[in-house]
């Protein structure tokens, strides 16, 4: 019997874990252009792993300097990827038995948002159509603990009053964004990192701020233009676009699981 085929516990353990690998990376990708890129480069490394086993001397050595070679390009490519990847390493709480879960949630064969995103948009339409400005960051597997000291800490339930109230130009809340976690408003008055992009004049600080914190971590944003009324999802630091609202709903579920 060939050695190859030889399993022990170490060679489960070892697969076991690329995979996880695999999945944070294909998490972290997912939704963008750099996916295809991924792929393209995860058919390479399993192309030449099979050259290996089966002892094709002149192939996997062609393919293992070619990877070689290319590491420094990938990690220049993957460069905002990367970052992200290392975020989401840091900020994961181990010690914490509940965070540490929910990082490990893949596991289930079955996953569903709790957040009430139906009542965030409709809020969000009624809002739009006075012009009221408003910043959402709804947060996922990134901990956004580093931001959350420049606003007030809040815990109520998401509800369509309650994000009108915050929104209203003479709240003393209005201003920043505010962030949700598990359909819980945790902070309000958030001052985000802004983008250095060049945006089109008609997209203000509102806009420039959503794409900065996406950007940095895996974090979803609503905007509501208080210039145009217009609201706009962005995700890895690009708007989404989407035809209608309940299409927006959708996507932002599907984001969130």
């Amino acid at each position: 019997m060939l050695d190859f085929l030889d399993f022990s516990f170490l060679d489960i353990l070892d697969i076991v874990l690329v995979a996880v690998l695999l999945y944070y990376v294909y998490k972290l990708l997912k939704g963008t252009v750099a996916i295809n890129i991924f792929i393209g480069i995860a058919l390479i490394v399993l192309i030449w792993k099979i050259t290996e086993a089966l002892q094709m001397e002149m192939l996997s050595g062609l393919l293992g300097t070619l990877i070689s070679l290319g590491a420094i390009a990938i990690l220049i490519v993957f460069q905002p990827e990367v970052r992200k990847f290392l975020l989401m390493l840091g900020s994961t709480n181990f010690t914490n038995k509940r965070n540490f879960l929910k990082q490990l949630s893949f596991l289930k064969t079955e996953i569903h948002t709790s957040v009430d995103v139906e009542s965030i948009i409709v809020a969000c339409e009624s809002m739009a159509f006075k012009k009221t400005g408003v910043l959402i960051v709804l947060e996922r597997t990134h901990n956004l603990d580093f931001i959350k000291s420049t606003g007030d800490k809040m815990n109520a339930e998401v509800n369509q009053p309650i994000l009108k109230s915050i929104f209203y130009k003479n709240s003393p809340l209005h201003d920043g964004a505010v962030i949700i976690k598990d359909n819980f408003i945790i902070a309000s008055r958030i001052i985000l990192p802004l983008s250095k992009k060049n945006l089109p004049a008609r997209f203000g600080l509102r806009h420039r701020a959503a794409i900065g914190i996406t950007e940095k971590t895996d974090a979803l944003c609503i905007v509501v233009s208080e210039e145009t009324g217009e609201i706009s999802y962005i995700k890895d630091g690009e708007f989404v676009l989407f035809k209608t609202n309940n299409e927006l709903i959708e996507t932002i579920r599907y984001d969130l699981n």
